[in-house]
C-alpha cells in the first residue's frame, strides 16, 4: 500500500503489542500521525455468561502494559484511546472525532469479526474514511497454501509439507515499529481518559492474579524466555500435565501480545539445528494456521450464526445421547465427577484456572463423545466459554478430530481408555493429586482406577467411593461398544458414497 495520509487509526484487536504488528507497522509508515483505538466490543461482552471472565480482565492488563508501550515510544500523551460500546459504530465515531483519512487494523477471520469488519467497512467508506487490514497472527492465510489441484488442504501432513517448503526469510521478517514511532500523536485533551477498570466495564476481579498468570507483552516475553530454556525437551516433556512442559504462550497469541512470526522464527532456528523438541513445537504452531486456513476455507465449520457444524457432513447424522440422562452426563463431566480421575483433575485444571493441558484436553473431549456418547458440540461451547485461550479456529478443529469429524481426525474407532491415558501421563499421579486431593493417599495403581481398590486400600486412604469420591458414570469397555454401534451410520454413509463415486466411474 502505497498512499499517504495525514492522520490515521490503528484499531487494535486481537494483536495487544507495540512490536512487530504488521498493521501498526503500515499505519505508522503511511500517515504522518498515527492515533491508536481499542474497543471493548459490547457485541461479545454483553453475551459472555458471567461477569467473572478472566479474559476481560486479561485483555484490560495487557492494554494497560501496550498503553504503557506506546507512550514509551512517542511520549507520555500518547497511548490508547479506549471505549465500550458497539465496535462498528465506536470505529466510526472514533474516526469522524480525529478526522483520520483511514482506519488500519489486522485480519480476523472468525466469521462474526467478518461481519463486524464487513459493516465497519461500509460505515467508513460512506464516511470517506478508508479500511485497511493486513495478515498478522498467522503465517500463512486463507488460499495461500493450496494443493496442486488448487484446492484448499483438508490433511495437516501435506499441508505441514507445502508450509514448511513455502516458509522463507520474509515471511518471518519482523514488522518494524520503532524507525516511524514519532508519527504516534499524542491523543487530544479530551481522549486522555484513564483505562477503564473492570468494574467501569460491569466485570468483576478474577483469580488470573493469585494464578501468576503472566500478562501483557511483558508477560509474553518472560514466558517465551523461559520456553527457551526448555524447548529442546519440549517432545520428551509436552503429553505430561504433572511437569512443567509446554510454552504456556497460547493465551498470548490468543490476544496477540506475542508475534507468531517472533514464535516461528525461534522453533524454525532452533529445529534447524537438529533440535527434536524445536521440531515438535514449530509442527504444533503449523497446527494453528492449518486450523485457521480450514476456517476460511471450508466455513461450514461454523456459520455466521456462530453454529458448528462436522467437516464431514456424514458425521452430523451421529444419533448422540439426549434427554435427561445425557444432561446429568453433561453435568458430571463438566463439574469433573465423572469417576474417572484423570478426567475429572482436568475438569477442576480448567474450571479453576481457565486452562487445560493439551493432552487433558484430547482425553476429556474423546471421554464426553466416546465414552458418554454426547455431542462433540457441547463440549466445545463450554470450552468457549471457559478457556483463557479459546479460538474458534483451533477450538472448533481440536473438538472434531477428538470426535473424528473433523479434517485429518482421530479414526472413530481409536478410543481413549482414560485410565491407559492416566497410568501413561501422569505416572505417579502427581496431576490427579493437586487437583484431587482427597485421592493423594490412594496408592499407586489404585490413584487411576479407584473403583478397582481393595477395602483396606480405601479404608487407609480415607476415600469412601460414592461420598469422597463418585463411581465411575460409565463403564468404559460398554461406552467403547456403544461408541462403535453408534458410529455405524458413519460406516454405512461411507459406503453408500463409494458406490456413488463408483457408478459415475462407469
Amino acid at each position: 500500500m502505497q498512499t499517504t495520509y495525514a492522520t490515521g487509526l490503528m484499531w487494535f484487536r486481537r494483536d495487544l503489542r507495540a512490536h512487530d504488528n504488521a498493521a501498526l507497522h503500515k499505519a505508522l509508515a503511511s500517515c504522518s500521525q498515527v492515533h491508536c483505538v481499542f474497543v471493548f466490543d459490547r457485541t461479545i461482552l454483553d453475551r459472555l455468561p458471567t461477569r467473572r471472565d478472566r479474559r476481560v480482565e486479561f485483555i484490560r492488563e495487557s492494554l494497560a502494559c501496550l498503553d504503557e508501550n506506546l507512550r514509551r515510544l512517542a511520549g507520555p500523551h500518547a497511548g490508547l484511546i479506549v471505549r465500550h460500546g458497539f465496535a462498528a459504530p465506536e470505529i466510526e465515531r472514533v474516526a469522524r472525532e480525529l478526522g483520520v483519512d483511514a482506519v488500519f487494523a489486522n485480519h480476523d477471520y472468525e466469521p462474526a469479526a467478518l461481519a463486524r469488519d464487513a459493516a465497519c467497512a461500509r460505515a467508513l467508506t460512506q464516511a470517506g474514511i478508508a479500511l485497511h487490514t493486513f495478515k498478522d497472527q498467522v503465517v500463512f492465510e486463507k488460499a495461500e497454501l493450496l494443493t496442486q489441484a488448487g484446492t484448499a488442504y483438508s490433511v495437516f501432513t501435506p499441508y505441514k509439507k507445502a508450509w514448511l517448503a513455502r516458509l522463507d526469510r520474509g515471511d518471518l521478517a519482523p514488522h518494524a515499529i520503532d524507525k516511524n514511532a514519532s508519527h504516534l500523536a499524542p491523543r487530544p485533551l479530551a481522549l486522555r481518559c484513564k483505562l477503564p477498570t473492570l468494574a467501569d466495564l460491569g466485570f468483576e476481579q478474577t483469580n488470573l492474579r493469585e494464578l501468576q498468570i503472566p500478562m501483557g507483552s511483558t508477560g509474553a516475553h518472560a514466558l517465551l524466555e523461559d520456553f527457551a530454556l526448555r524447548m529442546d525437551r519440549y517432545r520428551q516433556t509436552r503429553d505430561f500435565p504433572a511437569i512443567k512442559g509446554p510454552s504456556y504462550l497460547s493465551v498470548h497469541l490468543r490476544f496477540g501480545t506475542v508475534s507468531i512470526r517472533e514464535l516461528v522464527a525461534r522453533a524454525h532456528a532452533r529445529a534447524s539445528q537438529a533440535s527434536e523438541g524445536a521440531a515438535t513445537w514449530l509442527g504444533e504452531l503449523i497446527w494453528r494456521d492449518f486450523y485457521f486456513q480450514v476456517l476460511a476455507n471450508f466455513p461450514h465449520v461454523c456459520d455466521a450464526s456462530g453454529e458448528s457444524h462436522s467437516f464431514r457432513p456424514a458425521y452430523d447424522a451421529i444419533e448422540w445421547e439426549s434427554g435427561s440422562h445425557a444432561q446429568a452426563l453433561f453435568a458430571a463431566w463438566c463439574e469433573g465427577r465423572t469417576g474417572y480421575p484423570l478426567v475429572d483433575a482436568a475438569m477442576a485444571q480448567i474450571n479453576r484456572t481457565g486452562y487445560m493441558h493439551n493432552r487433558l484436553r484430547m482425553v476429556v473431549a474423546s471421554f464426553l463423545t466416546k465414552d458418554l456418547g454426547l455431542d462433540w458440540r457441547w463440549g466445545e461451547r463450554y470450552f468457549a466459554e471457559h478457556l483463557n485461550d479459546y479460538d474458534l479456529a483451533a477450538n472448533n478443529g481440536g473438538w472434531q478430530w477428538a470426535s473424528s469429524s473433523g479434517c485429518d481426525a482421530q479414526p472413530y474407532f481409536r478410543i481413549f481408555n482414560p485410565v491407559s491415558q492416566s497410568r501413561k501421563f501422569d505416572p505417579d499421579g502427581g496431576f490427579i493429586k493437586r487437583y484431587l486431593p482427597q485421592l493423594a493417599q490412594l496408592p499407586g495403581q489404585s490413584l487411576h482406577a479407584p473403583w478397582l481398590a481393595g477395602p483396606l486400600e480405601l479404608a487407609a486412604a480415607g476415600v469412601v467411593l460414592g461420598r469422597d469420591y463418585p463411581l465411575p458414570v460409565v463403564a468404559h469397555d460398554e461406552a467403547r461398544e456403544r461408541t462403535l454401534r453408534r458410529y455405524a451410520v458413519v460406516r454405512k454413509a461411507r459406503a453408500d458414497q463409494a458406490d456413488v463415486d463408483a457408478d459415475a466411474a462407469l
